[in-house]
């Protein structure tokens, strides 16, 4: 049994049409017939991500090895609701810190410059007067060269 198997049988278990699984994950229609399709061999890693996300309570090394149960053990769900990963390690985890805390932006009370200034682009052409050629030279492959000056 390949991924696209598990993923076949994954729709089943949910009771969903491809149109309803890809919606549910926010893919096309397409993606899934793509991936479902006998010329793709894998899923892209984006598909399997967004897969992931939706149903979570699908063990993920099921997923892509076929190992395991299909259904995450009820305590793993749990355990991943209460402690999420961290990309940062334990310490971070221990933090609780407010919302406003964890970024920098401010809150702007009113807007600034309350009205918008129009710009005005002028394109303006100038006659430049004629330039004429007054010497050209030329080098040559011996470290000489020659100089040519217009007859006035």
């Amino acid at each position: 049994m390949d991924i696209k198997d598990r993923i076949k049988l994954l729709m089943e278990h949910e009771s969903m049409t491809a149109a309803a699984f890809a919606e549910s994950i926010g893919v096309a229609q397409a993606t899934i017939s793509h991936t479902l399709g006998d010329r793709n061999k894998y899923p892209s890693t984006d598909f399997i991500i967004k897969l992931h996300e939706r149903f979570n309570h699908i063990s993920l090394d099921w997923l892509l090895t076929g190992k395991g149960e299909m259904i995450n053990d009820k305590r793993d769900i749990v355990s991943l609701v209460d402690t999420p990963p961290s990309l940062f390690g334990d310490e971070i985890l221990n933090k609780k810190t407010n919302a406003s805390e964890k970024c920098n932006e401010t809150v702007l009370e009113t807007s600034l410059g309350g009205t918008k200034n129009i710009v005005r682009q002028d394109i303006i052409y100038k006659e430049l007067p004629a330039k004429k050629i007054t010497e050209i030279r030329v080098f040559f492959d011996d470290n000489t060269y020659q100089i040519f000056k217009p007859e006035k």
